[in-house]
């Protein structure tokens, strides 16, 4: 069950990903993709389709957005993530599609936004960046506080009104190349408002995607493993960790989109860190899978790094760190799927009503010979 997707509207005009893809082979990150033309098309529905439910192990799947100040450049509307999960549910005879409702705190006419989306989408969750427009930094110009009781808290009661019991909050990726860039921006992106929020709505579970990683893009995993062999830290996401035993809190959990997407090929030392921080602050019951797909490709791979990975014994031994165990463990088996199901109160036998339609579907489509796409866009391992 993966937490964490994305995919992009037809008529956008947010050519990034694409520039993302490219500059990744140019790097020789993965020598694969040097020759390979990107498209838009790749980061659109028919590929996320394909990505998603075809070319992965991923069996259920909730699709997310981000907001923007320009109307134009939301990844997807609350309207287009709802008619999606209607259309993949309808296809393939069982709830595999969730969705998010976007909330966007300080933008003209929110709230009246969150209205309309609780009464008439229904959505499974919602979720909200507390940077503001994370597309278009440079215009962002309503970051909010997740403790903000005058101009949040408002919104919480409705959520939990409405039965919503899970809040998505997009934090991290935001390394230190950008703080004097943004410096605006900055305070707004690391955890330092989720414990207060998280004991005062009790009623809400506060899942904080990413899991507060800080490092992608201005950083390195390498400088990140560096400072985590230094101090036994990692930027944020070790913040995040100490959070539930700082406030005596259970309701924070952790999200792990982008965690192996930028870690587990290129510093699997420090994916191992990071999961086993988390394990240990949070609880093995509160780290929820999730893969930012299709981003960096099918979630194939991603899924496949965190069957293979273990915490390396003398990190174990150095940090108190359990071990990870088996793919089919009980560990791992609670990441990859039941965590999520008790989240989001997934009865498989009752959500899925024995339809068998995706798996006859990827029967079809492994018979039609086309194979299915494992490419990583991202780091892959230099000889």
């Amino acid at each position: 069950m993966d937490t964490h997707t994305h995919f992009l509207k037809d008529d956008t005009r947010l050519t990034g990903f694409v520039r993302m893809r490219e500059a990744v082979g140019r790097a020789g990150w993965n020598p694969g993709l040097a020759g390979k033309p990107q498209s838009l098309e790749d980061l659109k529905f028919d590929n996320y389709f394909k990505e998603i439910f075809l070319d992965s192990d991923t069996k259920v799947a909730l699709i997310s957005s981000a907001p923007s100040d320009v109307p134009d450049d939301w990844f997807l509307t609350n309207e287009m993530m709802a008619k999606a999960r209607a259309g993949v549910n309808a296809r393939l005879g069982g709830r595999r599609l969730l969705s998010h409702a976007i909330f966007t705190p300080g933008q003209p006419g929110w709230m009246d936004g969150l209205d309309r989306a609780l009464a008439d989408l229904k959505p499974d969750s919602m979720k909200g960046y507390t940077i503001g427009d994370n597309t278009n930094k440079d215009l962002s110009r309503h970051p909010w506080r997740l403790d903000d009781d005058k101009l949040v808290y408002p919104a919480y009661e409705k959520m939990a009104k409405a039965g919503i019991v899970n809040v998505c909050i997009h934090k991290g990726l935001f390394p230190p190349s950008l703080d004097q860039k943004y410096p605006n921006l900055r305070p707004y992106c690391d955890v330092r408002d989720v414990g207060k929020a998280a004991k005062d709505w009790p009623q809400l579970n506060f899942i904080i995607y990413h899991g507060a990683y800080r490092f992608p893009g201005g950083g390195d995993p390498v400088d990140a493993l560096a400072r985590f062999d230094r101090t036994g830290r990692v930027d944020w996401v070790t913040d995040l960790a100490e959070i539930p035993g700082r406030y005596g809190v259970s309701n924070v959990y952790a999200d792990l989109g982008q965690l192996f997407a930028l870690t587990t090929v290129a510093q699997p030392r420090l994916t191992a860190a990071l999961m086993g921080t988390l394990v240990r602050g949070m609880g093995v019951d509160h780290v929820i899978w999730g893969t930012d797909a299709v981003w960096t490709g099918a979630p194939q791979w991603q899924i496949e790094g965190l069957r293979r990975l273990e915490i390396p014994e003398d990190m174990q031994r150095r940090h108190g760190f359990a071990p990870l165990g088996a793919a089919d463990g009980p560990v791992k088996t609670a990441i990859l799927g039941e965590n999520v199901a008790r989240l989001y109160r997934y009865d498989r036998r009752v959500e899925l009503g024995g339809s068998t339609r995706l798996a006859e579907l990827k029967a079809e489509y492994e018979r039609s010979g086309i194979g299915r796409s494992n490419r990583r866009y991202g780091y892959v391992v230099r000889a």
